[in-house]
């Protein structure tokens, strides 16, 4: 399998762990002192933290919802090797809840990895969630400054 697919298959583990609802298997795909940041500021540091943080989630208000594209359908991965044992992975996504029929464009997020290979297994070592949104002033309908542009 190459680095590319491997770090492909470690995305879809991620997201099949939170479709499970399994605080421990999402856990795992993490290395054992990883960074996770969520889109309102959260920093969790560990593996076990991060197990301990979703458990609950997973069983009350996050119970049932399942990880998209986002709103879009288009998850957007781009994996960018940094060196042959780290990755910069940028993706796009949403989350759908429980007993919605389609993704909220407001739980639309632009997502970023760090992953790493040690003993020849890939895991995450940071993950960060910023949700999608202009910012007051841009106007237009984008979805925040492209590259090279100054608000």
């Amino acid at each position: 399998m190459s680095d590319q697919t491997a770090v492909r298959a470690l995305m879809s583990r991620l997201a099949d762990a939170w479709n499970d609802g399994d605080a421990h298997a999402f856990a795992q795909v993490f290395t054992e002192d990883a960074d996770y940041i969520t889109f309102f500021g959260l920093h969790t540091q560990g593996r076990a933290a991060i197990e301990e943080v979703h458990r609950p989630l997973f069983a009350g208000p996050l119970k049932g919802s399942r990880l998209t594209g986002g709103s879009t359908g288009d998850d957007g991965v781009q994996i960018r090797f940094l060196r042959p044992d780290v990755a910069l992975v940028v993706a796009t996504g949403g989350s759908t809840l429980q007993g919605a029929s389609a993704p909220d464009p407001s739980r639309d997020s632009i997502l970023t990895f760090v992953a790493v290979r040690d003993h020849g297994e890939w895991s995450f070592a940071s993950f960060q969630n910023t949700r999608r949104s202009t910012p007051p002033g841009l106007g237009g309908g984008g979805v925040g400054v492209g590259a090279g542009e100054r608000p």
